[in-house]
């Protein structure tokens, strides 16, 4: 006769497949390597000012985006021990005692990585590496430019000028269907062919980057989608204004003008049915 099974013996199982469970998950933790890889597959750039407190988790996602990973930490302007931490978690660390500009950083960690896809996120933003791989499956599968698909609130009255500025690029772009996505948003990440043919400076100036990119007809696409409407800090104005906002939209009238250099004073739209002979 067979023996009743007793709830003892019962929880005793369920105990044992919990610790199997535990000890797999241990395992995948433990296996995420804690310094640079030699010969990397993907670099990480991670440009950072004053970020010792969220530094080591955006360390610990870019560091599970792939097997042959580097992190590269360009700390500008810090008063605070965020190159310490970072170097401590093996990331490749270029300080430089004063800030370097807005996105100056991306070209400098460009100029040094050594991957196949360049994946650009910030040192404010903790995204876990479950949301930063789809970025880099996009590039492994023929993609060029592999951008965050985040187009920004945009059901307001009276859109955000930059939100306004990425969507109106992409539509002269004759990319409508890119939205509001932009390189000015991270996380993204890009091909070592896209490094070559924009040049690392490019990278300083998103817009222009991403006009470039498009004219150059490398392909550009939306892969996954990062809130970081919710992620980023709200920062300061000053009198009233906001220079970062007014620095992205000149960049993006920069960009326009790339554009009407490469296809017309019409940037390549047609003149309708306007009969401009009549107009006197």
């Amino acid at each position: 006769m067979k023996p009743k099974r007793t709830s003892a013996r019962r929880t005793g199982r369920r105990v044992s497949r919990i610790k199997r469970r535990t000890s797999r998950l241990v395992r995948q933790v433990a296996a995420v390597p804690i310094v640079n890889h030699p010969n990397p597959y993907v670099s990480v750039i991670i440009p950072a000012m004053n970020e010792a407190k969220t530094i080591a988790g955006v360390i610990s996602g870019a560091r599970g985006v792939h097997p042959r990973c580097e992190v590269i930490v360009i700390v500008n302007g810090s008063a605070d021990q965020t190159a310490e931490i970072a170097l401590s978690l093996g990331a490749h660390v270029i300080s430089y005692e004063l800030p370097l500009g807005h996105d100056a950083g991306r070209s400098v960690g460009a100029e040094v990585a050594k991957g196949e896809v360049l994946l650009f996120t910030d040192g404010d933003l903790v995204i876990p590496a479950s949301g930063l791989r789809p970025f880099v499956t996009a590039i492994s599968g023929g993609a060029d430019i592999a951008l965050n698909d985040y187009s920004g609130p945009v059901r307001r009255l009276s859109p955000h000028p930059v939100v306004l500025s990425k969507h109106a690029l992409n539509i002269l772009l004759g990319r409508p269907d890119l939205k509001g996505c932009s390189m000015t948003a991270v996380p993204h990440a890009i091909s070592r062919r896209a490094l070559e043919i924009l040049g690392s400076q490019s990278l300083s100036r998103p817009p222009l980057a991403h006009a470039q990119a498009v004219l150059s007809g490398l392909r550009v696409v939306a892969a996954h989608k990062v809130h970081v409407g919710k992620l980023n800090a709200v920062r300061r104005k000053e009198d009233g204004t906001d220079p970062l906002q007014q620095l992205i939209t000149a960049d993006h009238m920069e960009a326009v003008s790339l554009l009407l250099e490469h296809r017309g004073n019409r940037a390549g739209f047609s003149d309708g049915t306007r009969r401009r002979e009549m107009v006197r």
